[in-house]
């Protein structure tokens, strides 16, 4: 039986299209043994057990970019984390290592790189960060998101997503109902991702009262660092549209198929789950690193299928303006959700899997 140790971890954007392949591999080879790899800082801590996953964890190995502490400690803390991967890799007799990217990638890759364990690599950002840039120097097979994705050897295969994004199972009016939602009202989706946006958060609760007063349904995905109980409350608006605030949703293909509209950062699980869901976004990208997050979006903007509004231009003013301008347009509003399907392949789950069964 074919072993994988997947590893990724930190973000939403890195455990998703782990879990995503993950199940692939389930399906393409039952009984086929699957380890992951972590850190205990990440959100891998809790959605991979979730997922039924088993996850080992070892010591990050932040990259930091200017001179400090943990540059200094760096050759000491990676080394330790390569042989802590490399046990791993040894327990489960690992035929192949997949990466997703992120902190405990690299050392995953070093580990396996020693131990002479296959590896496949995947890229879900246009711009590939810097373990996936080791990775693919000696990696069997490379899969990248992005066309324009520049990678040594790299085949174009999307987004692995989950089967409940890529084939839902509710109808719109059954998920809004899951929320306690009208089950016939437009909807408004926001989440700034599984941490939450504290500036989009802000800029919504800022054109909460006009976008109710349309008689637009709010779904606001706050994070669980910024949910207060006492004071994010369901509100009912004279017009009959409800605010429904929530810290997490574990299923984000519920909270897809309810929506007629999103307003949400751009990372590339956000722009491809959406995109194959056929649900519009407002993106607000976040500002850091390389503009990582704007080029993303950039295909489903160009296309006509998404909005952006730069980080520093947001306000309620100006989110609630284009939201009530795109929901009163139902023409543009179904051409938008036709444009997003038309956009990005819905197996890549499957394909990468394939690629990893190959490798070994």
């Amino acid at each position: 039986m074919t072993s994988v140790v997947l590893a990724g971890g930190g973000t939403a954007g890195h455990t998703s299209p782990l879990i995503a392949t993950a199940k692939a591999l389930q399906e393409l080879e039952p009984g086929v043994e699957l380890v992951c790899i972590g850190t205990a800082k990440g959100l891998e801590t809790r959605v991979i057990p979730e997922a039924g996953l088993k996850l080992e964890l070892i010591t990050p190995v932040p990259l930091p970019r200017t001179l400090n502490a943990d540059l200094v400690k760096l050759p000491y803390t990676l080394t330790r984390s390569v042989l802590e991967a490399r046990k791993v890799l040894k327990r489960a007799k690992a035929d192949v290592l997949v990466g997703f990217g992120g902190y405990v990638s690299i050392p995953a890759y070093l580990a396996a790189r020693l131990a002479r364990v296959p590896v496949v690599v995947h890229e879900a950002n246009k711009l590939p960060g810097i373990a996936n840039k080791i990775g693919a120097k000696f990696a069997a097979f490379t899969g990248i998101t992005f066309r324009e994705t520049q990678l040594p050897g790299s085949t174009l295969v999307g987004m692995p997503i989950k089967r409940s994004i890529t084939s839902p199972q509710l109808a719109p009016e059954q998920a809004r109902a899951e929320f306690g939602l009208d089950p016939n009202r437009r909807t408004l989706l926001v989440s700034g991702g599984s941490q939450g946006a504290v500036r989009i958060n802000e800029a919504v609760a800022a054109a909460r009262d006009d976008l109710l007063a349309a008689g637009i349904q709010i779904l606001h995905v706050l994070g669980p660092k910024n949910f207060d109980d006492a004071v994010h409350t369901v509100v009912t608006h004279a017009s009959g549209a409800q605010y429904r605030p929530v810290a997490f949703v574990s299923d984000m293909a519920v909270a897809y198929t309810a929506a007629d509209l999103m307003i949400g950062r751009a990372g590339a699980g956000t722009v491809h789950e959406t995109a194959v869901s056929g649900l519009p976004v407002i993106f607000v990208p976040l500002p850091w690193g390389n503009g990582e997050q704007g080029k993303n979006a950039a295909e489903l903007v160009a296309a006509g299928a998404g909005v952006l509004v730069p980080d520093g231009e947001i306000s309620g003013a100006r989110l609630g303006g284009v939201v009530i301008e795109i929901l009163q347009d139902p023409e543009r509003l179904a051409q938008m959700s036709a444009t997003c399907r038309s956009m990005y392949p819905a197996d890549a789950a499957d394909t990468l899997a394939a690629a990893v069964l190959k490798a070994v």
